[in-house]
């Protein structure tokens, strides 16, 4: 058994951890170490390194720095193996050279500071314009059903993100939307305009006509609920999930996966990313001062001949 490891792993095992989690931690260091130890291994012989360097006595662990770590990542990732697994074995790295330190056996940690590998952030299945269709034009029944539908209409045309749907408040919020935009507080408190378009904008002229019935005299939101507060996030997945129920629709939809649908109903139509990326106020492009610059008109021009349920109406 390599040296310094092996008393790691018994450490492990006075602690309890499951005989998967120690084999776990021995195959991810002994990996490392084949890596290390070979300038060009073959990733099998890697996978199978407990086996190579099962009677090799390393005891070393000193020498090992940052780098080293960095390129077994780099070579993992170029065969092929999955960030989720990359983020797994540097774990098992920094918690073995945690340990070492604490032991006195090494000065430092080679791991600390070093950031495992992002995790790919699978993008919601996007709508088909015939289910979004679906979705949207459902019978309205009862207040709730106006309201909602305002709130679903503006989260599809302006793709807007459910938290800034929530945060809408009447003004500045809507002051615009005879022009056919509504005002939000995006991420990292970013204000932009979002375009909406006739459908949207209809549903909330006929929620405004009936809003002053149900919200309390002193909320400023645009949405509230049954006690006449602003609506909140939960509220608006729940009503969501009883439309597509009714709607009889055979998948799980969310406020997000309005959103992605926009942009992607958006971007099939136009090809013009760059306008959708403004559109959806993504964190490069949503800057207040970057946002003053940006072309409306030419957004406006493509956000009309793209969107489904666009056509904005000219006041």
């Amino acid at each position: 058994m390599v040296d310094g490891l092996s008393a790691f792993l018994r450490h492990l095992q006075v602690q309890n951890k499951s005989v998967h989690t120690v084999s776990s931690y021995q195959r991810d260091i002994e990996g490392f170490l084949a890596f290390y130890l070979s300038d060009e291994l073959p990733d099998v012989i890697i996978e199978s390194a407990s086996k190579v360097y099962s009677s090799m006595h390393f005891s070393d662990w000193q020498v090992v720095d940052s780098e080293a770590i960095r390129a077994f990542l780099a070579f993992r990732s170029q065969h092929g193996i999955s960030a989720r697994t990359l983020a797994r074995q540097l774990s098992a790295i920094r918690s073995f050279y945690d340990y070492l330190v604490r032991e006195g056996r090494v000065l430092k940690n080679p791991a600390k500071g070093l950031k495992a590998p992002k995790q790919p952030q699978p993008l919601p299945k996007s709508l088909d314009v015939d289910w979004t269709q679906t979705l949207l034009e459902q019978p309205i029944e009862t207040w709730q059903d106006i309201c909602n539908q305002a709130v679903f209409e503006l989260l599809y045309s302006a793709g807007l993100r459910v938290s800034e749907c929530v945060m809408l408040d009447l003004s500045p919020g809507l002051d615009e939307l005879d022009s056919g935009w509504v005002r939000v507080l995006g991420k990292g408190g970013k204000e932009r305009l979002a375009p909406v378009g006739s459908k949207a904008k209809q549903a909330i002229y006929d929620w405004l006509a009936i809003r002053s019935e149900y919200a309390t005299s002193e909320e400023i939101a645009v949405f509230v609920n049954r006690r006449g507060r602003r609506l909140g996030v939960r509220s608006i997945q729940l009503r969501l999930d009883q439309r597509t129920l009714k709607a009889g629709l055979p998948t799980k939809m969310s406020p997000h996966r309005l959103r992605h649908a926009c942009a992607t109903h958006v971007l099939e139509s136009s090809g013009d990313l760059r306008a959708v990326q403004e559109m959806l106020g993504h964190a490069n492009l949503s800057s207040t001062q970057i946002y003053t610059k940006l072309d409306l008109q030419h957004l406006a021009q493509v956000y009309d001949q793209a969107h489904p349920r666009a056509k904005r109406n000219k006041k």
